[in-house]
């Protein structure tokens, strides 16, 4: 360890105090491997802040001491984009002790929270006060509100309420010199120039990292249906979802749609899950109704799009939740297929979009060509097929070595992949980030025009490259060494 080093160290250690900062390898450990397990980095510490103004004071040490710096929150992403690179020069920022959710507005329908606050945390707190946060993800238990703005998070409820995105009103963010940009209140009407919080949310913390922020709540729901439907291709689930549409309006707030080896593999990792159809299906749907009227009535309308369906020979069967209880059962087959099918072997994985009208077709195109490009490999894809997202995995072949196969053919794999999506006119991130996991394949298929803009910004807003070095951008700027 060089003495400036030892001096940076010390002085963190002193700012932060034994809760909130530590070079100790057991507690650092576990927060250095990204939740899939393909990266795993080194950090010279770990610090944990209580409060923007520790984030600020921490982050103009690094600054002053040219420290790169890693921010994360629940360390549940998919692109390892809070995971620090292997050089273990760079601090590990955990924001997780901001945790401070403020008290929610039941008028303007609006509440203020700390970047580390856990999403379900979050949907409890405006539950109480008769509210909701439309945004639910399968990580709902561990991914933090600043994680899921970084990232610009989807999840299953885009469809009717959009992405993250569209739930941030404000933001508080600590900038790369330590300086502090303060935007929480929430004006329906601005017109003082850019929109500057735009900038931070799916940034990836590349350009600031957000402390805390101003979301957007909603109503109530009075009352949901749940329906699961078997179907013969996703052809008919593309069908199915035009025909919901029309019938449901705003009450549809959930499509999703999986294929038959998702859900035996969920089957065989949940030991107490059933399977919601008699027989098997080549497809499944998965349609959530909400209402926000007690008058809505949520079991005739979903009644009524199932007989249109069948007598248009849409659907195969169907089935209808008959309590809460069982609704529950039919999303935790759909929000356990990640956990499921990480333990069934090497496998690529794709969070891909393409426009909503080609999803259906795309996903048959591409199984196809990928299955004939590479012999002893499956695809098959899942996830929202009304917002034009869906996860597109390949398996490798039977006796690959894991590990290997990824690095090796894998790799080759995800090339194809995204050229398809690209020819379809979609995007590589649809939800997930580009993080470490996709950042030269940005490089490689970015419109040039726009990865110069974002690199402007960059090297605007972090002339040093010390935040989340490595990630996001493939042009970004490397921190100067000491």
């Amino acid at each position: 360890m060089s003495g400036s080093d030892a001096t940076f160290l010390a002085a963190a250690a002193d700012l932060l105090g034994p809760k909130g900062f530590t070079c100790a390898p057991d507690a650092m450990e576990p927060w250095l491997t990204d939740w899939r397990g393909r990266y795993t980095g080194k950090a010279c510490g770990l610090a944990s802040p209580a409060d923007r103004n520790e984030v600020a004071a921490l982050i103009g040490l690094c600054a002053r001491h040219r420290v790169p710096l890693v921010a994360q929150g629940g360390n549940s992403g998919m692109s390892g984009g809070a995971t620090p690179d292997a050089s273990g020069q760079a601090v590990l920022l955990s924001l997780r002790r901001l945790n401070m959710i403020g008290p929610v507005d039941p008028a303007s329908r609006e509440v203020t929270c700390g970047a580390g606050v856990i999403l379900q945390h979050l949907h409890e707190a405006a539950g109480a006060a008769r509210l909701r946060f439309p945004l639910t993800l399968g990580g709902k238990g561990s991914a933090t509100i600043g994680g899921l703005i970084a990232t610009n998070a989807g999840g299953t409820q885009v469809l009717r309420h959009g992405t993250m995105r569209a739930q941030v009103l404000g933001i508080e963010a600590v900038l790369a010199d330590g300086s502090i940009y303060s935007a929480l209140t929430a004006l329906k009407k601005d017109n003082r120039g850019f929109d500057l919080k735009q900038l931070f949310i799916g940034s990836e913390g590349t350009l600031g990292v957000i402390t805390a922020a101003r979301l957007r709540l909603a109503p109530p729901i009075t009352g949901r249906q749940v329906v699961w439907a078997g179907l013969k291709d996703i052809g008919m689930a593309r069908k199915l979802l035009e025909l919901a549409e029309a019938q449901l309006g705003r009450r549809l707030e959930g499509f999703e749609v999986l294929p038959q080896q998702c859900l035996d593999a969920v089957i065989g990792h949940l030991p107490a899950a059933r399977t919601p159809l008699a027989q098997p299906h080549a497809w499944h749907a998965l349609i959530e109704l909400v209402g926000d009227d007690p008058a809505d009535d949520l079991p005739g309308a979903a009644q009524a799009l199932l007989e249109a369906a069948a007598g248009q020979g849409i659907i195969e069967d169907a089935v209808m939740a008959m309590n809460e209880s069982q609704a529950e059962a039919f999303w935790l087959l759909r929000e356990s297929i990640s956990a499921a099918l990480r333990g069934k072997g090497a496998a690529m994985q794709h969070d891909i979009s393409v426009p909503v009208s080609a999803m259906a077709q795309f996903v048959a195109t591409a199984t196809a060509q990928i299955e004939s490009l590479f012999p002893g490999c499956r695809a098959f894809a899942f996830g929202h097929l009304g917002d034009g997202n869906v996860h597109f995995h390949v398996t490798a072949p039977p006796h690959a070595v894991r590990g290997t196969w990824e690095l090796e053919q894998g790799k080759t794999i995800s090339r194809a992949v995204h050229d398809l999506v690209s020819e379809w006119h979609g995007s590589i991130s649809a939800e997930h980030g580009i993080g470490q996991m996709k950042v030269d394949e940005l490089g490689r298929l970015a419109d040039p025009v726009a990865l110069d803009l974002m690199t402007r910004i960059k090297a605007a807003l972090d002339p040093q490259g010390l935040l989340n070095p490595g990630k996001l951008l493939p042009l970004a700027p490397n921190p100067p060494s000491a």
